[in-house]
């Protein structure tokens, strides 16, 4: 197929790309030891005075003026901050003692080595005007009446880039790692009649899957109630002998057509589990024939009802699935009212036989690793594109390094998350020569040895947009943990632990209450610990509560250098490799509502098809 290729946007070059990495991997590696600090050792570690030389009250203060309350240095999406001396940023930390001794630098550096500033992101809006063509268009559906304010929020915006990225390619097929409940997976197939492939690893997702399919029907419901409403009125002009237009403001969508889209009856069939998760069996699915005689049922009972699934199917087909019967070369008033029927039906038919051979949701189970041989999960697998919604730790790597191995696959549009259940290849000294690690990927960092470690990749998850909007941090509920910690070691001993305290906080009454309920969880007796003793430590330490609040605020500053840190080695990764046309960042969504908004997407080249 030869299609007229449009421009791809603007990319950073491998050397850019490469030279943003080194010199925020350069800021980070001083700022480690407070981004590798677990609160709940911050009073039986002493991390304030280990880490931070300034007053509690001085380091809120610097942040506010600063830190992620303050404007970005930069204006404009992608815009890069103007040229600075690296070894300034150096200077808020302390050579000998590693102390930060300067919040306010520090403050600026954390800001300045953002994505926003390093000018290596693409806007959004670029993105897409470069590769929205001649596409069929959405059908119109909005999903803000069964997903969450945050689920619609991403889904509706990386629907529309998953889809300006697949008319690009000339594919129809998508495939959906750890697609979840399958929201995104979905979405794609009724909205933009793709055929989606959604693959989790759990079966318990991809039944949940099913079950919002059913929420789903409720919402198609209420469209279609609409439109019988709409085909009430139209039959009273009908009684007035006015002629049957084809060009009828119709809103219906029709529930069978939908179904076969939706909610497939022979989904079970396609439903791979595997407990084991060490191998893969084949899923065949096959469409459902029968679609075609729902489209047309009552079609035999009377002209009204010929007519109203008609129009109720007319929204959800592309805009020449219908002939215009209202064109020169038929007369419409010689026909009589079953012939139009009949004749549109037959259209119809045609449209739908295709229609349903593309946009459709198959739910797979299966654990996807970097060596997953696709074609064992997908038998009618072609040229496609990988997606996956928040992915979680390896599996955003592994979507990466899958894409690059697979010919088949034309593009990939990745956002990642989970940072913390990243497998890092230096975090232990154990030589694991076959082992694919999550990070790093990218060459650059396997040749220093860069190991962030699993408390700084957990830092790399806290949501600095959500502070800097009011959202405030959970400061008393990690006070009562770090002075449990206390208890825990001073008087029963204990440094290590297989137990979890878990959500204990939000089911306790008090500082005692809670004490009890975590000594209990951890399997300690707690009869040994008097009330007073527990209030003991809880007077002892609750005056420092400003440092923790400080300290933690120092780690949701730095947790977005932690991320680019993360996102470039991707990024890198791709730039390593041949045959990719274009690679980059781009910011998908509202940092507030989804904290883990940046995609890692790239293309290769149409030549390689």
């Amino acid at each position: 197929m030869s299609r007229p290729l449009r421009a791809l946007p603007a990319q950073p070059s491998p050397a850019a790309a490469a030279r943003a990495l080194r010199r925020a991997a350069r800021f980070v590696r001083r700022a480690l030891p407070l981004c590798r600090a677990h609160t709940v050792e911050f009073f039986t570690r002493g991390l304030w005075e280990r880490l931070v030389a300034p007053r509690p009250d001085a380091v809120l203060e610097a942040l506010r003026a600063a830190g992620p309350l303050a404007r970005p240095l930069a204006a404009g999406s992608g815009a890069a901050a103007a040229p600075c001396d690296d070894d300034i940023f150096s200077s808020a930390f302390c050579e000998n003692s590693e102390k930060l001794i300067n919040v306010h630098l520090f403050a600026l550096a954390a800001k300045y080595y953002s994505l926003s500033n390093l000018g290596v992101c693409t806007p959004l809006e670029d993105v897409l005007e470069a590769l929205k063509g001649d596409s069929e268009g959405a059908t119109g559906i909005t999903p803000d009446e069964f997903m969450n304010n945050k689920k619609s929020h991403e889904v509706q915006v990386m629907s529309e880039l998953v889809d300006s990225i697949a008319n690009y390619c000339g594919i129809k097929q998508v495939i959906d790692i750890g697609s979840g409940k399958g929201y995104l997976s979905s979405f794609l197939s009724m909205q933009y009649n793709l055929k989606v492939y959604g693959i989790d690893s759990s079966s318990s997702n991809t039944n949940g899957a099913h079950e919002r399919n059913k929420k789903l029907k409720k919402h198609w419901k209420a469209y279609q109630s609409r439109g019988r409403e709409n085909l009430k009125s139209q039959s009273l002009d009908k009684a007035n002998d006015r002629p049957v237009e084809s060009k009828i403001n119709c809103k219906a969508i029709h529930e069978e057509l939908l179904n076969n889209a939706s909610s497939l009856p022979n989904q079970d069939q396609v439903i791979i589990q595997d407990p084991s998760y060490s191998s893969t069996e084949m899923a065949t699915p096959e469409t459902n024939t029968e679609t075609e005689a729902d489209l047309v049922t009552g079609t035999q009972s009377h002209e009204t009802k010929l007519s109203e699934d008609v129009l109720a199917v007319l929204n959800v087909l592309p805009a020449d699935a219908v002939e215009d019967f209202s064109s020169s070369r038929y007369n419409c008033r010689e026909l009589c009212e079953e012939e139009k029927v009949q004749r549109k039906m037959t259209s119809l038919k045609t449209k739908a036989r295709k229609s349903s051979e593309s946009n459709l949701y198959f739910p797979l189970t299966s654990c996807i690793t970097a060596e997953t041989e696709l074609n064992d999960i997908i038998t009618d697998l072609e040229d496609c594109m990988m997606v996956g919604l928040h992915t979680c730790g390896d599996l955003a790597a592994n979507t990466l390094r899958i894409f690059t191995a697979k010919p088949e696959i034309k593009a990939v549009c990745s956002v990642g998350c989970c940072y913390h259940l990243l497998s890092e290849q230096f975090e232990n000294q154990e030589e694991c020569h076959d082992q694919v690690w999550g990070f790093p990927m990218c060459q650059y960092l396997k040749d220093k040895g860069w190991c962030c470690g699993r408390n700084a990749r957990m830092s790399a998850c806290l949501a600095l947009e959500r502070v800097a909007v009011g959202q405030m941090l959970p400061t008393e509920s990690l006070f009562y943990r770090a002075v449990l910690q206390v208890i825990i070691e001073e008087v029963y001993g204990v440094t290590k632990s297989d137990r979890h305290v878990g959500k204990t906080f939000s089911k306790s009454s008090s500082f005692i209450d809670y004490v009890r309920r975590s000594l209990k969880k951890l399997e300690l007796d707690d009869s040994k610990l008097p009330d007073s003793c527990i209030m003991d430590y809880y007077e002892k330490y609750k005056h420092r509560m400003n440092e923790l609040e400080a300290f933690n605020m120092l780690k949701v500053v730095l947790a977005p250098c932690i991320e680019v840190l993360i996102l470039l080695d991707r990024l890198c990764y791709l730039k390593e490799q041949e045959n990719i046309a274009w690679s980059g960042l781009v910011k998908l969504f509202d940092p507030v509502k989804s904290p883990r908004c940046y995609a890692v997407i790239a293309l290769k080249n149409q030549s390689c098809s």
